[in-house]
């Protein structure tokens, strides 16, 4: 196994603040947008986003998680017990502008299903796609992200791996594991 830095911490540190002046850039005062982080890795993007929004430019915005465990296409094809992770939605999605926040980007499945998802919570006027990596020639689906931190070429023996403090790694790190 083979592994190599994509994002040291530094840089990590940098495209997450680039893509916090994006979001300010569309979204202004935030006052009908929120942000809903992706069980289970995109949450803790999401949170540090939000901190850095309201430590950086005295935004608070509404954050949810979203689970999508029950509205995958897979679902009834896995053979494991599945766990889903905690949905904490505490607000309606009626009319805002939701800004879907999810560390990589794949096939698009899990997108395709948090989009399932959050309809039990309201129609939004606008849904954008946050990501932090781009897995860019391994979409299944037609869904490309609106704010990415970094396109990435893999194959499909390759794997991301997102390491976030607030997950409990040492250090904020973005990872290419070759087997």
């Amino acid at each position: 196994m083979d592994k190599r830095i994509i994002l040291d911490s530094a840089l990590l540190n940098i495209t997450i603040k680039r893509m916090c002046y994006q979001l300010v850039e569309n979204h202004g005062d935030f006052k009908n947008s929120v942000i809903l982080g992706l069980q289970s890795k995109g949450v803790y993007l999401a949170d540090k986003i939000a901190k850095l929004l309201e430590s950086g430019f005295d935004i608070k915005v509404p954050i949810g998680y979203l689970d999508t465990t029950f509205n995958r296409d897979d679902f009834r094809r896995r053979q494991l017990d599945l766990q889903p992770s905690v949905m904490h939605v505490p607000f309606s999605l009626e009319e805002k502008n939701i800004i879907l926040v999810d560390d990589v980007l794949y096939t698009g499945r899990s997108v395709r299903a948090a989009l399932d998802a959050m309809l039990a919570y309201g129609r939004p006027a606008s849904v954008e796609l946050l990501i932090l990596i781009d897995r860019k020639y391994t979409r299944e689906l037609p869904i490309e992200p609106k704010y990415c931190g970094k396109h990435v070429n893999t194959l499909l023996t390759e794997k991301v791996l997102v390491e976030l403090t607030e997950q409990g790694a040492a250090k904020d790190n973005v990872w290419l594991i070759t087997n």
